[in-house]
């Protein structure tokens, strides 16, 4: 007897293994699954100028990386409400600054980190969460982070089906000129960088957050969420010549294999720790054959041993923990090509 709706997942042609580097784009819910392969020691970029929410937001980052801009003084402002530090409308605090050249500087070595990141990625995942943006009302532009400014100098809406998907050709065409703009130095190079597709065109998959924007209400947050589906859909059933997109059920599994309030935390919007475990077990399911499921296994089994608790550092047994670490990593990065543990 089956208590619970099965969600059917899709079928791919490729697959990721420890070779595969990883991108991801989008809500808190790209940094918990982007978090999962990486502490897993898969190549992975997540969130470059952090956790970005909507399509139009998302567009502008990666129009930025594309176009390899150069950030400067007209793209930084400073607050003068509180704390006096340097910020931009596109990036997280995390790349403000205390001064106008660290916050410059930050997000420049961001651009390029992502762009050179970029240019060698084999799937990229991009979760979206929300279709309200916020907009400056003085000069219209679409912001990613409003810094805890006024919000009277911001108009907030939700954008259409139609705006949303054309946002995403465009962040999915900004993606295709990334990757094109690879240099490939030797026929060996030019393998590995196009593993998956051998025109170059980038793996993109798309998900819809399930966490839900309750400040919204119920009915608000129903209507952002069917706004982002319609759109994706729209998208990825048209298809493109200029790069292979599907699209992975994380909202679907959620509410219908995961709708119990026992897998989400005690706000009762962002979900469980187990909840995110087992979409990731999904995914997994998904993505990865046979082999590097066994593979992750045995690198969960390393890390476990490798992570624990020493109490003391100058004793023998654990000198001789150490050398065993240090053997068993050179033992799995001969069996895994592409792991990274040293």
């Amino acid at each position: 007897m089956n208590f619970f709706t099965k969600v059917d997942l899709p079928t791919t042609d490729f697959k990721i293994d420890y070779n595969s580097r990883l991108a991801f784009f989008g809500s808190c819910f790209a940094d918990n699954i982007s978090s999962q392969f990486e502490s897993r020691k898969f190549h992975t970029l997540a969130n470059p100028f952090g956790t970005v929410y909507n399509p139009i937001s998302l567009e502008s980052q990666v129009k930025t990386i594309a176009n390899g801009k150069v950030f400067g003084e007209d793209d930084v402002f400073q607050d003068t409400r509180c704390d006096g530090l340097w910020h931009c409308w596109d990036a997280h605090s995390s790349l403000s600054g205390a001064t106008k050249e660290e916050c410059i500087a930050k997000l420049n070595a961001a651009t390029a980190q992502a762009r050179n990141f970029l240019r060698k990625t084999d799937v990229i995942f991009i979760t979206l969460g929300s279709a309200f943006v916020y907009y400056l009302k003085d000069s219209g532009k679409p912001v990613s982070n409003c810094h805890r400014q006024d919000p009277a100098l911001f108009e907030r809406r939700m954008i259409s089906v139609e705006e949303a998907a054309s946002a995403i050709c465009e962040i999915v065409e900004n993606l295709r000129k990334i990757k094109n703009q690879t240099r490939i130095a030797s026929p060996s190079a030019r393998n590995d960088v196009a593993r998956f597709t051998s025109d170059n065109t980038p793996r993109i998959v798309f998900t819809v957050s399930p966490l839900r924007h309750m400040s919204d209400g119920a009915h608000n947050n129903t209507l952002s969420k069917a706004t982002l589906q319609l759109a994706v859909d729209k998208v990825v059933k048209c298809g493109t010549e200029i790069a292979a997109t599907t699209y992975f059920p994380s909202y679907e599994i959620v509410m219908d294999e995961l709708r119990d309030y026992r897998f989400y935390s005690d706000d009762m919007i962002h979900l469980s720790k187990a909840a995110e475990e087992y979409i990731f077990e999904r995914m997994v399911e998904t993505y990865c054959n046979d082999t590097t499921r066994e593979n992750m296994a045995k690198v969960e089994k390393f890390l476990k041993m490798a992570n624990h608790r020493i109490q003391d550092e100058s004793s023998p047994a654990t000198q001789q923990l150490k050398k065993k670490i240090a053997s068993q990593a050179a033992e799995l990065e001969k069996q895994i090509p592409g792991l990274p543990l040293r």
